[in-house]
């Protein structure tokens, strides 16, 4: 997994101090977690190499390794208020104005998510997901096989999600679903979605007909919303520019936070956000939304689909 530090430098950053980001840091959405320990990590990476401190030093001061460093400074692990309060001294941030901001965002980056009480469901991969999604202004995402899973229906998901738990006890299978249906409040929170699928997401038959139905007519409902929107890509377009797989871009109302590519695996989950890299998924996902048919248009698409 690789989830950085804001870039310094770029559009999206702006060099913040500590200081100046008072009032942004501890005015973040409760229940972020994961994005509440990237901020931090970004924040005392920065005090750490303004000072001209290693990563060795810094994990010594606070009787850790400098691998710990690493992954505190990238938001992978939680804090300890003692560490970070160690920290600050020695990269000389002793201010009472300065300091209780950051002790303060430690303790609510360590409370646990809405999701703790579905971790036994969850791997820690997918964890991390979950938590940028919650703090997302925006997300754009290309499907090529199933419908986004915060579009998707309860009916359709347990299609899906019996694909790879087939074996599932049914009250297994009921707490999977639901958490996918909470998952998808955050569509009543602000977040922007838009999705570009392939046609065969909505031409594979999951679930068998009536949940086909179902699925497509929330699909109309659904974007109907302002913040939702959805195109269809037809087969008849022949190739296109996401040839390698079903990925999505999330992008935080933060400027401290640099957008994140997701790419998910059987077992795993890839995220990036170096700017070469989420620059070039980016303009992937805009040549595929020319490419696509029209929200208007796929809105047709749908309801002949349905129609038939």
């Amino acid at each position: 997994m690789r989830i950085a530090s804001a870039r310094a430098g770029s559009p999206r950053s702006g060099g913040v101090s500590a200081e100046s980001t008072e009032g942004k840091l501890l005015s973040h959405t409760p229940g972020s977690p994961t994005v509440l320990r990237i901020l931090l990590g970004t924040q005392l990476r920065r005090l750490r190499t303004e000072k001209g401190i290693s990563r060795e030093d810094a994990g010594y001061a606070i009787r850790a390794s400098h691998a710990k460093i690493s992954r505190l400074e990238l938001g992978q692990v939680s804090f300890k208020q003692r560490d970070v309060a160690d920290l600050l001294t020695l990269y000389g941030v002793t201010d009472p104005k300065e300091r209780e901001p950051l002790l303060a965002l430690a303790k609510q980056a360590n409370a646990p998510g809405w999701w703790h009480q579905y971790s036994d469901l969850l791997p820690s991969w997918f964890e991390v997901y979950i938590g940028l999604e919650g703090a997302a202004s925006s997300i754009r995402t290309y499907e090529n096989q199933f419908v986004p899973g915060l579009l998707q229906t309860p009916d359709y998901a347990r299609a899906v999600i019996s694909l790879a738990h087939e074996k599932a006890p049914e009250d297994e299978l009921d707490r999977r679903v639901a958490l996918r249906m909470t998952r998808q409040k955050r569509l009543e929170s602000g977040l922007t979605l838009w999705a570009v699928i392939d046609e065969a997401v909505v031409r594979r038959m999951l679930g068998g007909h009536e949940v086909m139905r179902g699925q497509i007519a929330h699909l109309l409902d659904i974007t109907a919303e302002r913040n939702v929107t959805v195109q269809v890509m037809p087969f008849e377009r022949g190739g296109h520019a996401a040839a390698g797989g079903p990925f999505s871009i999330l992008r935080f109302p933060e400027r401290e936070l640099p957008d994140v590519v997701y790419m998910e695996q059987l077992t795993s989950a890839l995220y990036l956000d170096k700017p070469a890299d989420s620059d070039h998924y980016m303009e992937v996902m805009d040549r595929l939304s020319i490419q696509a048919e029209e929200p208007r248009a796929t809105r047709r698409f749908l309801e002949r689909l349905l129609s038939d």
